[in-house]
């Protein structure tokens, strides 16, 4: 099978970061699935919009399921509380059960499920395990394990559970082709960093806004389309807020600030939530990079330059959406559709797009 016949759907697909990943292994998109309107819009503004369904996934008839070599998705889960029933058709299943029920109508090789680690310990893991031992995925032999994608050429510290599932024959997890120390290992090269990825951009953003533009997608009009240097937007921080950024050093956070700048949440908190208020470093990887990353109070999102003896050589800011999307690994040249919030939200959700290309590659092999 050549590599452009690889066609594959992605579930619950956000604004392409997965697709995005396995594009750059030549699989061909033959369907896409996404609820939230702008994200879809913004998968569709580099995959092209023909096979985007923005709608709810359970009301996609079996007519408009086409047959496939791979479903590639994270389904969402119910707060990965212990539920009593592993049982499918339990109503909070829902989103399992169809995502099941595509694969039962696409009848791929192979499928990939991407979620956060802790799905490993959720009852909708335990449910997948279930339908493969004598279910209805019970054609497919599963491998799973936690990966960080800076394992994988992301600069980003970002840990994910993967499980890829086959009725070609069992396929283990990709092996790391990087690490933070590789110490004599000729496989492996060291960890990307925030500095591989963003020390060239302009240290002081020129505005707060995108561009005045706009764009229909799917019958509605939107945001859009912004790309590269469109993203690079700062914000307006207050006088007290750019105090506490000059206290922060690279890999510093809140236990940096002096009592007066403490919050009193802060104050009483004496441990933990320790990336707080965090400044990155140019030297290292990302940590992972979250929805409101334009916040430092959800997190290490500080820009990294900082000077111990210069103030004016620092950047007290938080990172753009452009440098967490360069973070995420999507190309500068990646279209985005939304307000600031949205975008921010589809970048924070995002699958890393070298972790999506490592998997797709390795994948590849096997089919």
């Amino acid at each position: 099978m050549s590599n452009q016949a690889i066609r594959m759907i992605d579930l619950f697909a956000g604004c392409g970061g997965m697709t995005a990943g396995f594009v750059r292994e030549g699989f061909v998109p033959a369907l896409a699935v996404e609820w939230n309107l702008y994200a879809a819009a913004t998968y569709a503004a580099n995959f092209g919009a023909d096979h985007v369904i923005a709608g709810d996934i359970a009301d996609v008839t079996k007519d408009r399921i086409p047959t496939a070599d791979l479903i590639i998705g994270g389904p969402p889960c119910q707060g990965f509380s212990n539920l009593g029933s592993k049982d499918i058709n339990d109503p909070r299943n829902q989103l399992w059960k169809e995502y099941v029920r595509f694969i039962t109508h696409a009848q791929p090789k192979v499928f990939v499920i991407e979620n956060v680690d802790r799905f490993m310990k959720s009852s909708e893991f335990a449910l997948l395990n279930q339908e493969a031992d004598g279910g209805m995925l019970k054609d497919y032999k599963l491998s799973f394990n936690i990966l960080n994608a800076a394992d994988y050429g992301v600069a980003q510290r970002r840990k994910r559970a993967i499980v890829i599932g086959s009725r070609v024959g069992k396929i283990p997890l990709p092996r790391p082709t990087h690490a933070k120390d590789p110490g004599l290992d000729p496989d492996l090269t060291p960890w990307l960093t925030t500095a591989d990825r963003i020390k060239d951009l302009p240290k002081n953003p020129d505005t707060t806004e995108l561009p005045d533009s706009s764009i229909e997608f799917f019958d509605k009009k939107m945001q859009g389309i912004f790309k590269g240097l469109d993203l690079h937007v700062g914000r307006q921080p207050t006088e007290r807020s750019l105090e506490r950024y000059n206290h922060i050093p690279p890999g510093g956070g809140r236990f940096n600030l002096p009592d007066h700048l403490l919050s009193p949440c802060w104050r009483k908190k004496k441990t933990g939530t320790t990336d707080v208020m965090g400044r990155m470093q140019w030297d290292s990887p990302s940590l992972t990079i979250r929805t409101e990353f334009f916040k430092p109070e959800k997190g290490q999102y500080l820009h990294p330059q900082w000077d111990e003896t210069d103030p004016s050589n620092r950047v007290n800011r938080p990172i753009t959406h452009l440098e967490a999307a360069l973070l995420q690994d999507f190309s500068p040249g990646y279209q985005w559709c939304g307000s600031k919030v949205e975008i921010a939200r589809q970048i924070g959700n995002a699958v890393p797009v070298g972790l999506a290309q490592a998997l797709a590659k390795h994948i590849k092999k096997y089919l």
